[in-house]
């Protein structure tokens, strides 16, 4: 294809994903992705010819003017788009696919810490990005993993392992929360907008912490286990279960419940205490 021909696709790409762009002439000149990507361009192509601190002086200029720090040894594909932009960085070893999107503040970065730097050098570090995938604001993609084709990521998500393909992941560390079959969609879906069959991750979250409380709960038999019964009376002080606590405050054990309640004790206490004790 003809460089030109290369260069309006990139324009067009961004159009077609940005409804805030007007013409060809506006995104040449306002997008701060499409001068970015010019630069790597040219700065891999000398990373690659050997020329390499004229490719990093050249990527330090682009940052300076952007923003946006990408390192001209990363690997990037046709129709990349860094919408706004401002705060994205790329490590050296990272590679990105085509028609890839990435929001501002995203971050492929590394994971091991820089104290070996030699046994570094030469070794993959940063994530391989798949085709079509969309990465929120925010998101920190980190170490030598892969992203696959068409999955999104959420704003503000860690990616720490794998992400297959058409999946659809959030959260700190990130989980799926939904999938599609695996297909190019004719329509951009800006910020990854999941369908509407996605599950919300607080919802997830809340469900795993009922399950666990269900999950301890079977594993509690008081009346089974030695172990508890004397835990309960080492920790009352009291030396008979079972016991009643109010508002955190212990009572007293079954038989002093009981006398409370036959006087009306237990009851007036419940009133002070601002507790509904009416029998149902």
């Amino acid at each position: 294809m003809p460089v030109f021909s290369k260069f309006t696709e990139e324009l067009d790409s961004v159009i077609s994903r940005d409804p805030a762009a007007g013409g060809r002439i506006s995104v040449l000149f306002l997008y701060p992705s499409v001068h970015v990507m010019l630069a790597h361009r040219l700065a891999h192509r000398l990373w690659r010819w050997g020329f390499k601190i004229t490719a990093r002086f050249i990527m330090q200029f682009a940052r300076m003017l952007t923003g946006i720090e990408i390192h001209p040894g990363a690997r990037i594909g046709r129709r990349f788009f860094i919408d706004h932009g401002m705060g994205v960085v790329i490590g050296e070893t990272a590679e990105i696919g085509n028609d890839v999107t990435f929001y501002h503040g995203v971050t492929l970065g590394g994971l091991l810490p820089s104290v070996d730097t030699e046994s570094q050098r030469l070794v993959k570090r940063h994530p391989t990005i798949g085709d079509d995938v969309i990465i929120g604001s925010g998101a920190q993609v980190l170490g030598p993993i892969t992203i696959g084709r068409c999955a999104r990521i959420g704003a503000n998500s860690v990616v720490v392992k794998d992400v297959a393909e058409c999946v659809t992941v959030t959260g700190i560390p990130a989980r799926e929360v939904s999938s599609r079959r695996p297909q190019k969609e004719t329509v951009f879906r800006a910020y990854g907008t999941a369908s509407e069959n996605s599950v919300d991750s607080r919802e997830l979250v809340i469900k795993g912490l009922l399950d666990e409380v269900q999950s301890l709960r079977s594993r509690l038999n008081v009346l089974e286990d030695d172990s508890i019964r004397e835990g309960i009376k080492a920790y009352s002080d009291w030396p008979t279960i079972p016991q009643l606590y109010v508002k955190r405050e212990f009572v007293g054990g079954c038989d002093i419940i009981r006398e409370m309640y036959e006087t009306g004790e237990l009851t007036e206490m419940f009133q002070t205490q601002g507790i509904d004790a009416k029998p149902s």
